[in-house]
This record gives C-alpha cells, sequence and structure tokens, in this order.
C-alpha cells in the first residue's frame, strides 16, 4: 500500500496483508513507546502520522498539524519518517552513526528510514532519534525553516 484512505491507525494496518500488518503494528508500538510528550496518533496523508496537533501549534504553513513522524508501507518496504532527526544535523548524524556501528545498513531517504523487516530496524538508535527531539525543539527547527 502506498496511500491509504483509513481514518486511523487500526484501519491503517487492517488493510494490511497479515504479515506486513504484523510489522507494522509492531513498529507502531514502539514509535508510541518513544514519542516525546505532546506528539499524537493519527492518519494524515495517506499514512499513520504523529503529529503535533493545532491546539499546541496552529501557525503551519497548510494550516495541517506538524508532522513529527510518520509510518507507512510501502510496495516493496516499510518507511519509518523521522522528521525530527531529519531537522537535526547531530540527531541525524547520530542515527547514521549508530547504524554504521552496528552494521546495520542505513537507508534514510529526505527523512524516511526505509527497511524491508523490523529486524532492519536499530531499535536503541531509533528510539534516541524518537525521544530526543522535544515537541518545543521540533516546533523550533520548523520555525528556523520557514524564515529562510
Amino acid at each position: 500500500m502506498v496511500h491509504s484512505g483509513a481514518a486511523n491507525a487500526d484501519e491503517y494496518i487492517a488493510e494490511l496483508p497479515p504479515e506486513r500488518a504484523d510489522v507494522v503494528e509492531r513498529v507502531r508500538q514502539f514509535v508510541l513507546d518513544n514519542l516525546p510528550p505532546g506528539v499524537e496518533e493519527t492518519v494524515n496523508f495517506g499514512m499513520i502520522a504523529y503529529e503535533i496537533p493545532l491546539e499546541r501549534y496552529p501557525e503551519t504553513y497548510n494550516g495541517q498539524p506538524l508532522m513529527y513522524a510518520a509510518l507507512a508501507a510501502q510496495k516493496h518496504h516499510y518507511a519509518l519518517y523521522l522528521n525530527g532527526a531529519y531537522a537535526s544535523d547531530p540527531a541525524r548524524d547520530a542515527l547514521r552513526d549508530a547504524y554504521a556501528e552496528a552494521g546495520k545498513k542505513f537507508d534514510m531517504g529526505k527523512s524516511c528510514l526505509r527497511f524491508k523487516r523490523y529486524d532492519d530496524l536499530h531499535e536503541e538508535a531509533v528510539a534516541e532519534a524518537l525521544r530526543s527531539i522535544s515537541v518545543d525543539d521540533f516546533i523550533g527547527f520548523y520555525e528556523a525553516s520557514r524564515r529562510r
């Protein structure tokens, strides 16, 4: 699935074949266990999204909540969008270095960490990437990017 019309994460997962649903559910729980306070799970842009609600920060350029992270089952891989790590050079470098030290493949695009199996994730490094950027820090990164 590349894009879903699901209304919530449970519906998103129910649309997947069982083996893919198992991986997405496992990553979903892992993400939920490691998010900083103030981030909420939704479905947005056709994937499971972890967002800063508009009640907390309404001044977005597109009127949508700020997407802190997201999870998607793509056609040939899974994608975990770590927007906080993408916005922070030190966080992105720490993530890349941790993957190298563990001998794991680091396949990161603009903000998405691509993987084919749950075991491809470096749990400790991904958990740190999720926990290390607070909501206030993420909003600061967003505001700085809009001033450029």
